[in-house]
């Protein structure tokens, strides 16, 4: 995809919609991809009745004529060989959770609008590049940390954000401006245009109008003498304009995880700690960077054949400090990953967040005096971080010897700070 240096507008929006792709079954296969890769798929109810309804099915199936909604007994016949799966949609929340995690990191303004879709708000992310490069980034990341699929739009707002995420699937991105509208849209059926239903859409053919571009042309009096205060809607729609905001989702930060897909699979207990305290570290930064302290440590594996497990812990106190997040990941996976079998990806999640300034914390009687000394400690290396970039620290552990703190590549004016086990050398301009 060609990049647009100055696609940042100067003033408006730029808006993504990340919609995944057949996504109930895109999670069965990431979760078993031996049963299920390249296989027509569908998940529904009933499945051994073989009475309920097609809830959603995959590509495959899709090629062979099974469809949404579809009676199962009426699938079968289309396609004898599908696979049908029953639901599972505690393991559906908890990818729909992880791949939204991995869009808040470029921005905080994200509204789920279901378990398998959002809206991203990224005018103010232009450090992370581009919208088609973040979209890219986006998109990779969510296929190479979760193995799922997905289709992002980019719009100058929500409404064609989202039309411009139906465009290429599965795996598509796509871009669609106002000025795209005419050439791409205005012949189209009314009933094309997101927000317009069947009726609607009959509505407006019994008026004459039986095309976006009709629409868009259209008496927006005689619109709103048939449909009241949508018909104003109607006619901005179809010339695409919207101004609803991304409406920011709470729910998303009640986890924030990171995962790496490693470049080789892993398993000396030394590599796994040390990317342990990598993820731990990243994550317990942006904790302190939204004013947030965790309750719940879970880790991610995946092994090479995409075999996934996650477990997790919940701690007395709640916490924002990396190494006792690191502590309590390290030992989950001494404890469930006890053969040391090879691992491919790893991630760290905190979860059951609080804020930081209305948590009471029950400190521990033994830690309450160290309190204040991680607190500085944490203070001292996010502004570092923040003026220097996140290089500009790392810890030796991450390097492979103990977990004390390294200062790279910058000498910074202040004093020595020796606390908790953690240094920080002195040094002067």
């Amino acid at each position: 995809m060609r990049h647009h240096a100055n696609y940042y507008p100067a003033k408006g929006r730029v808006i993504l919609h990340v919609d995944m792709n057949a996504f109930y079954c895109s999670v069965h296969t990431a979760e078993e991809p031996e049963k299920y890769q390249g296989k027509p798929t569908a998940v529904a109810g009933s499945v051994e009745l073989r009475k309920g309804i097609v809830v959603t099915s995959s590509y495959e199936a899709r090629k062979r004529g099974v469809k949404t909604g579809m009676l199962v007994r009426e699938a079968l016949q289309k396609c004898p060989n599908l696979i049908l799966i029953s639901p599972d949609f505690y393991l559906y929340k908890q990818y729909s959770m992880a791949f939204m995690n991995i869009a808040y990191s470029y921005t905080p303004m994200l509204q789920a609008t279901s378990i398998d879709e959002c809206y991203l708000d990224i005018t103010g992310s232009s450090q992370f590049g581009t919208p088609p490069q973040i979209a890219e980034q986006l998109q990779q990341r969510i296929w190479e940390e979760l193995h799922l699929p997905c289709s992002i739009g980019i719009a100058p707002n929500k409404l064609l954000a989202k039309m411009a995420s139906d465009m290429k699937k599965p795996k598509g991105i796509s871009i669609l401006r106002i000025r795209d509208m005419p050439k791409l849209l205005w012949d189209k059926p009314c009933g094309q245009l997101f927000g317009i239903g069947g009726k609607t859409s009959a509505k407006l053919v019994d008026m004459g109008i039986r095309t976006i571009g009709q629409l868009a042309a259209a008496d927006e009096a005689r619109l709103t003498a048939r449909f009241g205060v949508m018909g104003s809607w109607l006619k901005q729609a179809a010339n695409g304009i919207d101004h609803s905001p991304v409406e920011i989702d709470r729910e998303v930060s009640k986890s924030i995880g990171h995962t790496t897909t490693l470049p080789a699979d892993i398993q000396d207990r030394d590599d796994i700690r040390r990317v342990m305290l990598n993820l731990s570290d990243q994550v317990c930064r942006r904790l302190r960077r939204q004013k947030l302290i965790a309750q719940t440590i879970q880790i991610t594996i995946r092994t090479p054949d995409m075999k996934t497990i996650t477990r997790s812990k919940s701690l007395a106190v709640p916490t924002e400090t990396a190494d006792e997040v690191y502590r309590e990941a390290c030992a989950l996976y001494d404890r469930h990953w006890e053969d040391r079998a090879p691992v491919r990806l790893l991630g760290v999640a905190l979860q059951n967040l609080q804020p930081k300034e209305e948590a009471a914390l029950q400190m521990d009687l033994f830690d309450y005096n160290r309190q204040p000394v991680k607190e500085q400690l944490n203070e001292v290396m996010d502004k570092l971080r923040d003026k220097f970039g996140e290089s500009a620290i790392l810890t030796a552990g991450m390097l492979g010897n103990d977990p004390s703190v390294l200062i790279r590549n910058h000498k910074i004016r202040g004093t020595s700070l020796q606390k908790d086990g953690m240094i920080l050398p002195g040094m002067e301009e």
